[in-house]
């Protein structure tokens, strides 16, 4: 079991890069969340297939990232399917595959989620564009409202959004 696991059983990883505009979104979300006494909070530039083994120790993951696509809302939250896939390179892991590897490897029962935030300006430079700053107020508080007291109550499955990701 991962040293990370402090008896909570949800893991939140931010994904992005704080120095690439608004790929910084998943970072700055789960700074929001850092001291969240009911998630684990962790960030990544990338996910590696050795993150499977971190969240196989979870009861459920959300990933959340700057997405390129458009949504109506600004983002999206879905549950994460495991798929196996296969790409030239480990370098760039989707998180399907991630929890995909989790159940095969470790027997992992993790339910995952994708929490998607739309993003506009990806070249190198801090801080967010303003329609990226409106889409992440937006997923925020919808996260606020309906994710994280469903974390908190004995039951969880999560609601999401009907956008796509």
């Amino acid at each position: 079991m991962s040293a990370l696991n402090r008896n909570k059983k949800t893991l939140l990883i931010g994904i992005g890069n704080d120095g690439r505009g608004d790929d910084a979104l998943g970072w700055l979300f789960a700074d929001r969340f850092a001291e969240c006494r009911d998630l684990e909070v962790i960030y990544r530039y990338q996910l590696q297939v050795e993150d499977a083994e971190l969240i196989s120790a979870y009861e459920q993951v959300i990933f959340v990232d700057a997405s390129v696509l458009e949504m109506e809302k600004g983002f999206s939250f879905q549950p994460c399917l495991p798929v196996a896939s296969v790409h030239f390179s480990t370098h760039k892991v989707d998180p399907g595959t991630i929890l995909w590897l989790a159940r095969e490897m470790y027997q992992s029962a993790v339910q995952g989620y994708i929490l998607a935030i739309q993003g506009y300006e990806w070249e190198l430079q801090q801080g967010l564009s303003e329609k990226a700053t409106q889409h992440f107020q937006q997923a925020f508080l919808y996260f606020e409202k309906h994710v994280l007291p469903a974390i908190t109550a004995e039951f969880v499955p999560l609601m999401h959004t009907s956008d796509p990701i």
